[in-house]
């Protein structure tokens, strides 16, 4: 049976479901040359900060200030230099985008309006396919409302879909008041794909020094549940894409996301944990199961598993204890003595 991987990310066409996520692995060009070989269907390219830039620029602002009135004689012993931007940022994308044959895409996260748009049009003139959005807040103001953070994110997306012609995707965390109801929204306001989710940067305490530290933030299997919820309820109900993220680690968890109703998933950990090959493995795997199960094309059983094409009302519903509950087989794996439920269930119902 001739297998056909191929799916459509946003108005790109993929030969498989596989794209590598941001991260430094990219920015390597030799690297970029073996994600392709191993069977990556797209690559985003390494983020580009608005952040970074400007606090370089502040460090290099302070350099040059170090010595300013030195004497009567010296004003500076510097001549006037300013940060270059995103200039070296964009030179990478360039190159990476004349390196490799599949779909390039950029990533950006900015401060001010007038930046995303600014930084959105230069980083399209490299010739990259689509540009990844990265929305989230780490707001420290108690006074700050959801619907303010969230009308801005909206506002951002539309302005820098009407300022360029290449797909716009978005990449969100979960963590909105209402994480369907801004992705429906955002929809609407014209973004052609969704990325969930951003697996967001936390510090960690050494309790011994007393201290933080930074460590790897690299997802596990159990990581992939949230993608695998989301994938499930938005199949059908949005016009843009669903790639799903984090905790995507081996075929197994590409068929899991595709079943939910995902039209492609996005794998950084896995390069980290097991090697650029673990793409080609993914991919034998995945195409292992689809011969197993007959099925000829990632079309043939996408979203099988969604909230649209599902009876029971459970499945994607908050009352998962009630539905273990009324199905007493699946209690009967858990516990042995019949009409015992395990300590745990008894807590938390």
């Amino acid at each position: 049976m001739s297998i056909n991987l191929s799916t459509n990310y946003g108005g790109l066409s993929l030969k498989n479901p596989i794209i590598v996520g941001s991260s430094n692995i990219v920015t390597d060009t030799a690297n970029l040359i073996k994600l392709q070989e191993a069977g990556a269907a797209a690559i985003v390219y390494k983020s580009l900060f608005e952040e970074q830039i400007e606090l370089e620029s502040f460090s290099i602002e302070q350099k040059m200030e170090a010595y300013q009135g030195w004497d009567a004689e010296h004003d500076s012993f510097f001549p006037p230099v300013k940060h270059a931007g995103p200039a070296e940022h964009l030179l990478n994308l360039k190159e990476a985008r004349n390196t490799i044959d599949i779909p390039l895409i950029g990533s950006l996260n900015c401060v001010h309006d007038d930046m995303w748009v600014q930084f959105a049009q230069e980083m399209e003139s490299t010739g990259i396919d689509a540009l990844e959005l990265n929305f989230y807040a780490h707001e420290n103001d108690f006074d700050t409302e959801s619907a303010t953070i969230e009308s801005k994110q909206i506002e951002t997306l539309k302005k820098v879909r009407k300022a360029i012609k290449i797909p716009v995707f978005v990449k969100l965390s979960p963590f909105y008041s209402s994480t369907l109801r801004l992705i429906s929204q955002m929809d609407a306001a014209g973004s052609n794909g969704f990325v969930l989710f951003n697996r967001l940067f936390q510090p960690d305490i050494d309790v011994d020094k007393i201290e933080h530290f930074y460590p790897y933030n690299f997802s596990s299997e159990n990581d992939n549940r949230l993608a695998i919820r989301y994938a499930g309820l938005l199949h059908k109900k949005i016009h843009g894409s669903i790639v799903a993220n984090t905790g995507i680690l081996s075929g197994k968890d590409v068929v899991k996301m595709l079943l939910a109703g995902a039209d492609a998933v996005q794998v950084v950990s896995c390069i980290y944990k097991r090697g650029i090959h673990q793409i080609t493995t993914m991919l034998e795997e995945l195409e292992r199961w689809m011969k197993k199960n007959n099925y000829s094309s990632l079309e043939s059983f996408r979203g099988i598993l969604s909230k649209e094409n599902l009876s029971d009302p459970f499945a994607y519903k908050r009352a998962q204890y009630v539905d273990i509950l009324m199905k007493a087989d699946v209690f009967m794996q858990y516990h042995p003595k019949r009409g015992e439920l395990p300590p745990r269930h008894h807590e938390e119902i």
